[in-house]
């Protein structure tokens, strides 16, 4: 199966190989609402005639930068795969805690990656695949696929990992204020 990313398309995926294996997986698929809807074949067959495989390795060069001014700040809790530069929502919680002089943990590890992927948003203007909110999601903070136009544009690869680890910083400060962190993510509840 290969998934197909494209910024103006839907992610989908392509599936060949035995047809009763396929015949499962497809109906799978309908089941869990995964299958391709055919209103989306259009777009589906433009992402097609506009894939090129020289913008997919800069994508992944693009990461792979982001990744490299990571590295020097938060060590071996940068996470990278062949595409991707993670951060464990485990790790975020647990430098956050560092940063913020905390022995226990007053959120769970997903309201700390939610704080940090607000504050990024807040401060930073980044949206994070967390916010994006496609099941299952994940409560790591994942980044991928960056354009090399939007990370220039940004300021470049320290800019966005010093984006990060102030936010993390931040996230930090607000653990020993668990309501303004609720705040943070939930706003001050008055209806407007």
């Amino acid at each position: 199966m290969a998934t197909i990313d494209c910024p103006s398309s839907p992610r989908f995926g392509l599936l060949a190989g035995r047809k009763d294996l396929v015949a499962r997986i497809r109906a799978k698929g309908f089941e869990y609402g995964m299958e391709a809807r055919q209103a989306l074949y259009p777009v589906v067959v433009r992402t097609l005639e506009q894939y090129d495989p020289a913008r997919v390795l800069a994508l992944i060069d693009t990461t792979k930068k982001i990744g490299a001014a990571l590295r020097p700040l938060l060590g071996n809790r940068l996470r990278e795969t062949p595409t991707t530069v993670q951060i464990a929502a485990d790790d975020i919680l647990d430098i956050a805690m560092e940063r913020g002089g905390l022995s226990k943990p007053p959120v769970v590890p997903y309201e700390a990656s939610a704080a940090l992927s607000m504050l990024l948003l807040r401060d930073h203007n980044m949206l994070m695949v967390h916010f994006v909110g496609l099941p299952p999601g994940t409560a790591d903070l994942l980044i991928k696929f960056v354009p090399p136009e939007t990370l220039e544009q940004f300021g470049g690869p320290q800019k966005y990992a010093d984006a990060v680890n102030s936010s993390l910083t931040k996230v930090g400060q607000l653990l020993r204020e668990p309501d303004r962190l609720r705040r943070l993510l939930l706003g001050d509840g008055k209806q407007n």
